[in-house]
């Protein structure tokens, strides 16, 4: 009773003027980077608006690879897991070490090459065929819907509610309307440059509240008293130090660790459409390579930053974040399972001061808002590019882009609508919940693109059974453990061990491996694909050479070309600016808002235009920088792994 009063005393705490100036500041912020950003950039074309042009220089590529990855759901889930249980949560980070170099270096060039938007323009240029560009397309977009965006929310509520103490639907629906509102506005430009302001301010709001916490806590956590009711549920595992922990009894067992959050990442960082388009935006292959390692090193600071505070907020606050008494959880947090997600704001409404606690809401609506205005935009791509030409192929680039924006209207509307559903089904551990589910549907996907890559025997009934086979498999794990609960550590889950009793990283790798297999065995059972079908879309050593030689030649062919269609799209400019200035100032503003600019005869001759293509050669010299670079950080990676093995 006596942590129930300490905590309603706690809410509602940021009401004082500095709290409030700050978060009123950072929004004006925000909101003029979006306007700024919707004027100077080109976004009355599809590769304007969608690949902002291919414009992006290295920085705000790894900014925006960060910014789109960390969201609250990161906050929350990773301080609350890290409360839960130590480190080892923290191995989910630093393996995308990695694995972002395997985006830059094998997978973003054979993208490139196959000069494609989206992930599922790939597999139907690589396979032919609609049918596994469009079940990818649908099974993504119920994925952002039922998993990113519901568990950003969800973790920006119990902040929020933490923090304000707001009605979760006022604060959510806000943020929603003000993420949606420069999504729309200003296209992937808008996001990548907000995407770099936001992860500036989150790294330096989540340092402060680290410097904040009492820094012998560190140097003492194994000293300080561990509370007990019940030791096995109550007390710090001893392992919470160890990243590695035992196959069989650790909670996040080693080879999960090791091998199942890579075939999870190599799904997310490699394949999925919010993180590649970022790389798809940038002006050149080095200049991706060069974001992916910034993206790399700004990845090590999870642990410190999100990872270790949570584990002292449980020691500070062990009757609330540690509750595991469902009576006192349903009082503390609102759920019977566990209170570990309010570690991370738990702390900074208790520790830190006034105008501090602002920055600190601030960052947490910056990662919000940067996370779901990532997945507004990536998912408008995949509707709009690979489900809307389907329904209209002679649809105009204008109607494209207008299509885009509503369909993010369309996914802010779902999403509010799904915010009971994800206040009923959350989970003990929120991190542990994001990283399950997708361990029961990524692997068929990452197994499909890695065979597309790398093997060029794979055919499209093979890749196309292999999806199947593997979701059946992935839904027969899954809907059990969501029927029957993951349950807590007084009342553990009813599913049964011959379906739930294998780790879901475990079921990962199994479920990866199945995949492979049944793609191969469809693949060479059945007629391949003929070689001038697959030859641009499938890397291997002996190619890498001709494939960049070949890219560049046509790359200046291009060039060449393109001064007549230069010259040509220069006098309709002058035509459309003449035309636009007998409208009103307010036709124009809309038509500034929606993407447009021009009159219709441009963008019906755009689309005959050469369009040049990315050129992926390298300078030599920046070539070896980057590859410097990248040896330098997976050197890092190792002895932070062993150090804290």
């Amino acid at each position: 009773v006596g942590a129930m009063e300490n905590l309603s005393s706690d809410k509602g705490t940021i009401n004082n003027p500095a709290d409030i100036a700050i978060i009123v500041g950072y929004f004006i912020m925000v909101i003029s980077v979006g306007i700024w950003s919707m004027f100077r950039t080109n976004r009355g074309t599809v590769g304007g608006y969608f690949l902002a042009g291919r414009t992006m220089t290295w920085w705000p590529v790894g900014a925006s690879l960060f910014a789109s990855n960390i969201g609250s759901g990161h906050f929350v889930g990773l301080a609350g897991t890290g409360a839960a249980s130590g480190i080892a949560v923290g191995g989910f980070e630093w393996n995308a070490l990695f694995i972002v170099l395997l985006l830059g270096w094998l997978f973003v060039p054979v993208y490139l090459t196959a000069g494609v938007i989206t992930m599922p323009q790939y597999l139907k240029k690589r396979f032919g065929g609609t049918r596994i560009s469009l079940y990818l397309s649908v099974i993504s977009l119920f994925l952002y819907i039922f998993t990113k965006i519901s568990v950003d929310m969800f973790s920006g509520a119990v902040f929020i509610q933490q923090a304000l103490g707001w009605n979760i639907y006022v604060a959510v629906i806000t943020l929603l309307l003000i993420t949606a509102l420069y999504t729309v506005t200003g296209g992937l430009a808008a996001l990548m440059y907000t995407d770099t302001f936001q992860t500036f301010v989150i790294i330096a709001g989540a340092f402060v509240l680290t410097g904040f916490c009492k820094y012998d806590l560190y140097s003492n956590i194994f000293n300080l008293p561990r509370y007990n009711i019940s030791p096995h549920c109550y007390t710090p595992r001893q392992d919470a130090f160890n990243l590695l922990r035992d196959p069989t009894t650790g909670d996040l067992p080693w080879p999960g660790v090791i091998f199942g959050i890579a075939i999870v990442g190599g799904w997310y960082w490699c394949t999925d459409q919010v993180i590649v388009q970022r790389c798809l935006a940038a002006r050149s292959l080095t200049h991706v390579k060069a974001g992916c390692i910034m993206c790399g090193y700004l990845k090590l600071l999870p642990m410190f930053l999100m990872v270790f505070p949570g584990m002292i907020s449980r020691i500070l606050y062990p009757d609330e974040v540690g509750c595991v008494v469902p009576e006192l959880c349903k009082m503390v947090c609102g759920t019977e399972v566990g209170c570990s997600n309010i570690a991370y704001p738990k702390l900074v409404v208790s520790i830190m001061p006034n105008g501090l606690r602002g920055l600190m809401l601030a960052v947490m609506l910056a990662a919000l808002m940067s996370s779901l205005a990532s997945i507004f935009n990536s998912s408008s791509t995949l509707f709009t590019m690979d489900i809307w030409t389907r329904i209209r192929p002679q649809a105009t680039e204008r109607e494209l882009i207008i299509v885009g924006r509503v369909w993010v209207l369309c996914i802010v509307a779902i999403s509010i609508c799904w915010i009971p559903v994800v206040q009923a089904a959350q989970s003990g551990q929120l991190f542990d919940y994001i990283q399950s589910v997708s361990s029961y549907l990524a692997p068929p996907i990452a197994s499909v693109f890695l065979l597309a890559v790398f093997v060029k025997r794979v055919n499209e009934m093979g890749a196309f059974w292999g999806l199947i086979g593997g979701l059946l498999m992935g839904l027969c794990r899954m809907l059990p453990e969501f029927w029957f609960g993951t349950g807590s550590c007084i009342f553990p889950s009813n599913c049964p061990y011959l379906v739930c009793g294998v780790h879901y990283l475990h079921f990962g790798i199994i479920l990866f491996f199945c995949t492979s297999v049944l793609v191969l065995v469809v693949s060479y059972c059945t007629k391949p694909i003929e070689d001038q079908h697959v030859s641009n879309f499938v890397l291997t050593v002996l190619r890498l050479t001709t494939v960049f030689m070949v890219r560049k030649k046509r790359s200046h062919s291009q060039e060449e070309i393109k001064p007549t269609y230069t010259q040509n799209s220069t006098n309709s400019s002058h035509f459309s600016v003449a035309q636009e200035e007998a409208k009103s100032g307010i036709c124009h503003l809309v038509r500034r808002f929606c993407g447009g600019g021009g009159s219709e005869a441009p963008e019906q001759d755009a689309p005959e235009a050469p369009e040049k293509l990315p050129d992926i050669s390298e300078d030599p010299v920046w070539k070896y920088t980057v590859d410097a670079n990248a040896l330098i950080m997976m050197t890092v990676a190792v002895f932070m792994w062993g150090y804290y093995a």
